[in-house]
């Protein structure tokens, strides 16, 4: 298991377009890869729009990716860079 946390940087937070982006690079590793807001014990399925959409996060909120898996390291690097990233938004 590995786990990193972020911060959502961008203004809107994980709306439709960054959700979609976010699940579509989490499909991309053979990992189980969970988020969750820090400081709550319920996770999210990182490759479900639907699950990820009903943690509402919104600007400001800290996550943490864990994934379990041959390339968790990876999947929760390339995720963290995501939301670094700010999705490309302002």
């Amino acid at each position: 298991m590995y786990a990193a946390k972020a911060l959502i940087q961008n203004k809107t937070g994980l709306h439709a377009r960054p959700a979609s982006i976010f699940v579509a690079e989490a499909g991309k590793y053979l990992s189980n890869i969970q988020i969750r807001r820090v400081g709550e014990e319920n996770t999210a399925n990182a490759k479900s729009i639907v699950m990820l959409m009903s943690l509402a996060l919104e600007m400001g909120t800290e996550v943490e990716i864990i994934a379990e898996g041959e390339d968790e390291i990876e999947a929760v690097t390339g995720l963290v860079q995501l939301i670094n990233s700010k999705f490309g938004e302002d």
